[in-house]
């Protein structure tokens, strides 16, 4: 092989892989949440699911990132162990459409098509005209690479060494050993496939050597979603495990019928003249075929990952909520948007777990005096300090891999709340700390004065349980109850501030009494205006995701 053919392999693998992540790109950004809200409500119809995860991958013409999304949404809880087989299933269905396209030969017309794509992308400014302009982009620049790489290994079907190489991909275990090593390597089982069609093109293998190569990148695909199920709960690695068992048991099933049976043939027969096409056909029958078979057992395939990976010993809530750091995000990657946006929000419910409890702790120092809690507030708040940080860096961290406008969004909106919580818990240590003087200085506040400081400590904590709480309720009904709770607060505040200069009038309260007081009702009022802020948050979020 000369010089100048394996540099136009190199490019033409380089515009090949190039190709399908423009593609992919701007497949995931044009309609990335819609797919992702089909998925969400998905219903526990085996057959509907498996019909959408083959749908929602034939849009992304990839089964890793389908299963990486349903990996996000198990861990999330959006959906369940169960749900997850049939999607998987589907997925893996979908993922032959890349083959189908190439073994269709368009690659006359890629020129074009590359063309038409990055017009879109460098003569309009509309984001949604780039996204679609990097979806035609990214195919024409793939079937680009395709050619190139046929073009340039055409010589190899004449070389010793490699033909010679070639045929010990007729021995199953290094065929199928070969195509999982490589399709981890590029992580794309529609890349990995479109690769070997291009040999198989070009006579560099025979079709019966490509069939067990074929059979390893359906196992290789798999490591997508390991990686991306690194941190996350118990389920979440359950799903990536099915996804492996899926794969695992259509390539043993296959492996033996192929040696037993002449099925190569067979399927050869079908496109006598298009080896491409014969193993486009053969990858989708090994997907629809295996399918087949292990839809009756999909419920025991779950059963059968909760049994390898049992439920370990949990934290109570309480150790939970001590714990220092990130206990949901995994700092060390990211995965998918549904994986770490999931993450995020149960990072976001935990921090504001924390943050209200010391407003608790907060008004009750106030009423009653210090206590073991007051300390314990004390860590608390270096925890959220901490929390608020460390999101902080990964919401950074994130928006710069985000390429959906809407889940950037989402990512940003998750760091104005974090630093919306953070300032409710600074507010209560303000009060933690009044309470504190007020205890140490023997200042005297009226009964009149405590029964208010209850009513703030009640309204409070009715605001951020809601708030906490309402993940599931409309954004509009929950923006508008927020609302109504903060201009309530605003009305205490003023009420009580009237309150307050009567009894001052009277000299019913001390002065230093008067001072403190007066500083309590400022900071109450902040908190009451952070919680709007985050249901403001929140209502935006659930619009830009809908």
């Amino acid at each position: 092989m000369q010089l100048t053919n394996f540099l136009s392999l190199l490019g033409g693998l380089a515009l090949f892989l190039y190709g399908m992540h423009m593609m992919s790109g701007g497949l995931e950004a044009a309609a990335g949440n819609r797919m992702k809200s089909i998925l969400e409500k998905l219903t526990a119809n085996r057959f509907l699911g498996v019909a959408v995860g083959a749908a929602i991958t034939a849009v992304i013409q990839s089964s890793s990132a389908t299963t990486v999304m349903v990996v996000g949404f198990v861990n999330s809880g959006l959906m369940s162990l169960r749900q997850a087989v049939w999607i998987i299933m589907g997925a893996n269905i979908g993922t032959t459409i890349t083959g189908q396209l190439i073994a269709l030969d368009v690659g006359a017309i890629a020129p074009l098509m590359a063309f038409l794509g990055v017009a879109l992308v460098v003569f309009f400014k509309s984001p949604k005209l780039h996204n679609y302009g990097s979806i035609v982009a990214g195919l024409g620049v793939l079937f680009i690479g395709m050619d190139m790489m046929s073009t340039a290994m055409k010589p190899l079907a004449n070389e010793p060494a490699f033909v010679s190489l070639m045929t010990r991909f007729e021995n199953p275990v290094l065929g199928i050993l070969a195509g999982a090593v490589f399709t981890a390597l590029i992580q794309s089982s529609s890349a990995s496939v479109g690769i070997l069609q291009a040999l198989a093109t070009s006579g560099a293998i025979s079709f019966s050597s490509a069939v067990y190569v074929l059979f390893g990148q359906n196992i290789g695909t798999c490591i997508t979603a390991v990686l991306a199920s690194i941190g996350t709960s118990r389920n979440a690695k359950r799903t990536t495990l099915i996804h492996l068992m899926f794969n695992v048991t259509g390539t043993i099933v296959f492996t033996i019928v192929c040696t037993l049976f002449p099925l190569p043939d067979l399927v050869a027969s079908l496109t006598p003249t298009n080896v491409a096409g014969q193993i486009a056909n053969m990858h989708t029958l090994f997907n629809i075929v295996t399918t087949l078979l292990l839809l009756p057992l999909g419920n025991y395939m779950a059963a059968l990952t909760e049994r390898i990976l049992p439920d370990p010993a949990q934290p109570s809530e309480e150790e939970k909520r001590e714990m220092m750091g990130l206990a949901y995000l995994d700092k060390t990657t990211l995965g998918s948007s549904a994986v770490w946006l999931g993450n995020l929000h149960q990072e976001l419910g935990r921090m504001l777990d924390l943050a209200s409890e010391n407003v608790d702790i907060a008004f009750q120092t106030v009423l009653a005096g210090p206590d073991e809690k007051t300390d314990k507030a004390v860590k608390t708040e270096e925890l959220i300090d901490l929390l608020n940080k460390e999101i902080s860096q990964y919401v950074a961290k994130a928006m710069v891999r985000e390429t959906n406008a809407e889940d950037s969004a989402a990512v940003a909106s998750g760091f104005r709340i974090a630093g919306n919580i953070e300032r409710i818990s600074d507010h209560a240590m303000n009060i933690l700390g009044y309470g504190r003087r007020i205890d140490k200085e023997n200042i005297h506040l009226s009964d009149e004065a405590l029964k208010e400081v209850m009513d703030m400590r009640a309204v409070c904590a009715k605001a951020l349980h809601y708030l906490h709480g309402a993940t599931n309720v409309d954004h509009n009904e929950r923006l508008a109850a927020a609302a109504r709770l903060e201009q309530s607060i605003d009305d205490m505040t003023r009420r009580y501030r009237e309150n307050h200069i009567r009894r001052m009038k009277n000299g019913q309260c001390s002065d230093a009494g008067c001072i403190l007081y007066s500083e309590i009702l400022t900071d109450f009022e902040r908190v009451g205006d952070h919680v709007l802020n985050i249901a403001q948050e929140l209502s935006s979020t659930a619009q830009s995701l809908a």
